[in-house]
């Protein structure tokens, strides 16, 4: 297994897209990745859009108070709600500064924008907020990913297979 001893987090909230938070999650451990999910609290059950559930393993603030090695930041509507959290902001950051991958996809570029680590970076999502993204500093591509040193970004569902065999790659090498 590729990513055997790799410890991933990833951010959860409500009305997440449900294969954008689960598809990357089993991969991952498929690979041998140990795959946290943090919440606005740990514990609790939250509901994709789709209906799935997750719940969380630890808090944004625990989160923050442990190492991880790559961060992966899922779709739908969460990532309007995840970035108004200064733990969450702080947190990417830091491992922006730490080079360590970070993945984003569709909507999940909002969290981006938000810790304010795009600008000069080549990336893609959702075309919904294709200007947000450009606005930020990015060069926006319409590509299924877009590899730019330690950040992977996706668009959406479909292109989940392309996101995760690079993601993969970027952590593996890591």
């Amino acid at each position: 297994m590729r990513l055997t001893g790799k410890k991933v987090l990833s951010f959860i909230h409500h009305d997440f897209e449900d294969l954008e938070l689960w598809y990357p999650i089993l991969r991952l451990r498929e690979e041998g990745a140990q795959v946290d999910i943090a919440g606005e609290e740990s514990g609790v059950n939250y509901i994709g859009k789709y209906g799935v559930p997750a719940t969380s393993d630890l808090s944004y603030a625990q989160a923050l108070d442990n190492e991880y090695d790559a961060v992966l930041v899922p779709g739908g509507w969460a990532p309007d709600k995840i970035r108004r959290f200064p733990d969450v902001l702080q947190l990417v950051r830091r491992m922006d500064d730490q080079q360590k991958p970070i993945g984003q996809i569709c909507h999940a570029g909002w969290v981006l924008i938000s810790a304010n680590i795009l600008t000069g970076r080549k990336v893609t999502s959702t075309p919904g907020i294709k200007d947000d993204m450009i606005n930020a500093g990015a060069e926006w591509f319409d590509e299924s990913v877009v590899v730019d040193g330690h950040l992977v970004s996706s668009r959406r569902p479909p292109d989940l297979p392309d996101y995760l065999r690079e993601f993969i790659k970027v952590l593996e090498n890591s």
